[in-house]
């Protein structure tokens, strides 16, 4: 492996996981407040 195919592994390690709770967490917000308004609207 070269130098730069090296790099970019590392680059791509290091911002996958961030990336992936970043992600996670994004989704878990937007449906939470989906289902949160959908509740609100069925109650009134």
């Amino acid at each position: 492996m070269s130098a730069l195919e090296k790099l970019i592994w590392n680059v791509l390690g290091y911002t996958a996981m961030p990336l992936i709770f970043l992600i996670g967490f994004i989704g878990v917000s937007v449906f939470t407040c989906l289902v949160l308004m959908w509740m609100d609207k069925n109650k009134g």
